[in-house]
């Protein structure tokens, strides 16, 4: 059991004092009065009510669980592919995969209110889009005009790609604020396009403390439109498979096996996203609760709080003196509103004057 009060310890030893003072005096009057039994009864309830609240106020709670304020302490990787398959067509109702990226890296956002966030993407290279900031307006900003590679530069892409530039901004960030956990979020498809195998992503042990491999796409694929470099609008169409010689639009397919792949490197869960997903299994997935654990004795720990438990008595015990009061008010004896002798006489004296 842990206290943390919402006042300073000096403060509260005053209030705790001077209430034990004051409550045991009025309990010592109340017992020697006519009516001792009872007005010791009502000080009695009294003097719960107040302590009560003086308990909640030290906040007692055993360490465990997840705690909000934690998060501030928090910094989020997001790994976005920016390939040209990320643009492939079968996400929900013929909606490019981009469309859930964006939504689910907001999404994540949202929930780590107060970390601080920061944003990669790769193709044929890897690049830092937005450093560490705690500005999510910055990140929906960049998120938002984010577009795949220009189809005319895509010379094929490698699913790891962002493995060296990720491990460096992780060691960065750990050489600078060791208590801060690392959080890594990997957006994709899985979809090798380069002629050399990926490269393993090998971050040291304790770079990363959590987060998930988010997979996009469907095993049937989509078409993707072409990203011509030019204003929106003036894209031209479908990316053609030029491998078969047979003039049809490309098709990109999710590979599942490669995310899984990827997050096993990374130590974190994979999970597949589809269109009106809730975001609560991916975050379930990812598991943020466990960053109060890692890394061990350094930044809030989370905590499993009871003040609410004693406020809750405290009210429950001031509801009861309202009603009492509400009682007594209602037996006082209302004031006459009948004049007496004098002032008929006076009245009678005033008319009299006047005519």
């Amino acid at each position: 059991m842990t206290l943390q009060p919402i006042l300073p310890w000096w403060l509260m030893a005053i209030l705790v004092t001077a209430s034990a003072v004051f409550l045991g005096w009025r309990l010592a009057v109340a017992s020697r009065g006519p009516a001792g039994s009872r007005q010791r009864r009502e000080w009695l309830f009294r003097s719960a009510m107040v302590l009560l609240l003086l308990a909640a106020a030290l906040r007692p709670g055993v360490p465990g669980g997840s705690s909000q304020a934690a998060t501030a302490d928090v910094n989020v990787f997001f790994v976005v592919d920016t390939s040209s398959s990320i643009v492939a067509e079968d996400y929900g109702s013929g909606s490019p995969r981009l469309d859930g990226v964006r939504r689910d890296i907001m999404a994540v956002a949202g929930e780590l209110a107060g970390a601080r966030f920061s944003l990669l993407t790769f193709d044929s290279s890897a690049v830092v889009r937005m450093p560490l900031t705690t500005d999510t307006t910055a990140l929906d900003t960049a998120v938002a005009i984010l577009q795949p590679q220009v189809t005319a530069f895509s010379k094929g892409s490698s699913v790891t790609a962002a493995g060296k530039l990720l491990t460096e901004r992780l060691r960065a960030a750990r050489d600078s604020h060791p208590e801060r956990p690392r959080l890594v979020y990997y957006l994709g498809d899985g979809e090798q396009t380069s002629a050399a195998a990926p490269e393993a992503i090998k971050p040291d042990g304790g770079l990363v403390n959590g987060g998930a491999v988010l997979g996009y796409g469907t095993p049937e694929g989509g078409r993707m439109k072409e990203n011509t470099g030019q204003r929106s609008g003036t894209d031209g169409g479908y990316i053609q498979d030029r491998t078969t010689g047979s003039g049809r639009d490309a098709l990109s397919v999710i590979d599942e096996g490669r995310l899984q792949w990827i997050a096993d490197q990374l130590g974190i869960p994979y999970v597949h996203r589809s269109a009106g997903d809730a975001v609560a299994p991916m975050m379930q997935a990812a598991d943020p609760g466990e960053l109060q654990r890692a890394p061990e004795g350094s930044g809030p720990d989370g905590r499993t709080e009871f003040y609410w438990i004693l406020a809750f008595g405290a009210f429950l015990l001031g509801l009861r003196e309202a009603f009492l009061l509400l009682l007594h008010w209602r037996r006082l004896p209302r004031a006459s509103v009948v004049p007496d002798d004098a002032q008929k006489a006076a009245v009678r004296h005033a008319e009299e004057a006047r005519k």
